[in-house]
């Protein structure tokens, strides 16, 4: 009798805890564990999708170009041409030609065996996290990758291969914005020694209520076409990460 009323409140526990479960679209099967049903596989998987742009915008070249890119307009002194549709699109389609080898790697190793059954899930991530952390690793430096393992408190990795993704893909992300900001910092010099040029003819001419902005933008587009700034921006950017 006394066991019959220990065991009463844990089987109402339990069915609660089942009920409470199905409510949300997860249900047990038999040798199975648990089971999602449609609607909550649909409800996951527009989840997942929301995050897909936060992902290919961290973990891919898409970063460190549309940073450049914007510099660039900034540099240039057209605030709005290129708009941004623009910019964002060049620097989606740069960053699929650098990555395209990385996704064909993943959908051989870890895509193709998974839709055939010949693999696990957790087998599908640990063959696809392989190409993917050796690209990370090509451009993460040091210096981040060792600011990261001691925030999180892991063991230091004796080679790359045991660099885990939470710690290289921030760390990957840090480099990037370096990057980035180094080489618009580069393009920036030039258009700034045009700028102080008009600037100072201005000034001694006596035109002081014409912003120099003005009269040197027209130059700056200028030398941009006649030194054909668009084909030795994206050259630049590409090679810098074929050529690593």
């Amino acid at each position: 009798m006394k066991l019959l009323l220990f065991f009463t409140p844990l089987a109402a526990s339990a069915a609660s805890a089942g009920d409470a479960l199905q409510s949300i679209g997860v249900t047990p099967a038999a040798g199975r564990g648990l089971t999602l049903s449609v609607p909550m596989q649909i409800a996951l998987g527009l989840t997942l999708l929301t995050l897909l742009p936060a992902v290919i915008m961290c973990v891919t070249p898409f970063l460190r170009i549309a940073v450049v890119l914007h510099f660039l307009r900034q540099a240039l002194g057209t605030q709005t041409a290129p708009s941004n549709q623009v910019l964002v699109g060049l620097s989606l389609f740069l960053s699929l030609v650098i990555v395209q080898p990385m996704f064909a790697d993943i959908y051989t190793h870890a895509w193709e065996p998974l839709e055939k059954g010949q693999i696990s899930a957790e087998q599908a991530f640990d063959q696809g996290s392989v190409p993917l952390r050796k690209f990370l690793v090509r451009f993460a430096r040091e210096r981040d990758i060792r600011l990261f393992v001691e925030m999180s408190k892991e063991p230091a990795p004796r080679n790359p291969s045991e660099v885990s993704l939470r710690v290289l893909i921030p760390a990957y992300i840090l480099s990037e914005l370096k990057a980035g900001f180094q080489i618009g910092a580069v393009l920036f010099l030039p258009f700034l020694v045009i700028d102080i040029a008009v600037a100072s003819v201005t000034l001694s001419i006596g035109m002081m209520q014409l912003p120099p902005v003005m009269v040197s933008a027209p130059f700056k587009i200028l030398l941009f076409v006649m030194v054909d700034g668009w084909n030795l921006v994206i050259g630049s950017l590409m090679k810098s990460f074929f050529e690593r």
